[in-house]
């Protein structure tokens, strides 16, 4: 392992310091986040990118229905070197066309962004990782439930069979 000097470990935080989050609330039906980052370098280095995907069953009717078959993201964070540069950023262009050629296909789409202050990258992970232990806690109390009535069912079958056994006799 190696280990940060105290004068590395300054310099890593006080860069930490100056990077700015970008709240992005809706996404461009389609866009890919190579193309966000494309779009959004011109204003600012970007560090950073989590775009959170739509959820399966929404992909998975669209299919069905022959509908387009890309993912899809819901909303997305988005890291900059500075966060200057980002406030700046989603000041210029919340509320503007994304623009691009006239035919193509983001050209008449809105931008939604807002800075978040006081927000880090850190912070982010930390829900997610919240979101995620959630859902499997939700998901493991479901299936002892569902144990539970299973075990009770085949349990009342038994009986019956019992009681059937008897009254044979």
């Amino acid at each position: 392992k190696k280990v940060l000097s105290e004068k590395a470990l300054k310099k890593a935080r006080a860069d930490q310091a100056k990077r700015g989050v970008v709240y992005l609330g809706s996404i461009p039906p389609f866009m890919k986040p190579q193309k966000l980052r494309q779009l959004l370098t011109p204003y600012g280095d970007l560090d950073r990118m989590y775009l959170m995907p739509e959820d399966p069953e929404i992909r998975a009717r669209r299919k069905k229905f022959k509908g387009n078959t890309g993912k899809n993201f819901v909303e997305g964070w988005v890291e900059f070197r500075d966060k200057k540069k980002a406030k700046a950023c989603a000041a210029m262009l919340n509320g503007t066309q994304v623009g691009g050629r006239r035919r193509g296909a983001h050209f008449s789409d809105l931008w939604n962004m807002k800075y978040l202050p006081k927000f880090k990258w850190d912070n982010l992970t930390e829900e997610i990782e919240y979101q995620k232990a959630l859902r499997e806690q939700r998901m493991q109390l479901e299936l002892s439930v569902a144990k539970k009535e299973r075990d009770f069912y085949l349990q009342k079958v038994e009986q019956a069979k019992q009681i059937e056994k008897m009254r044979e006799r």
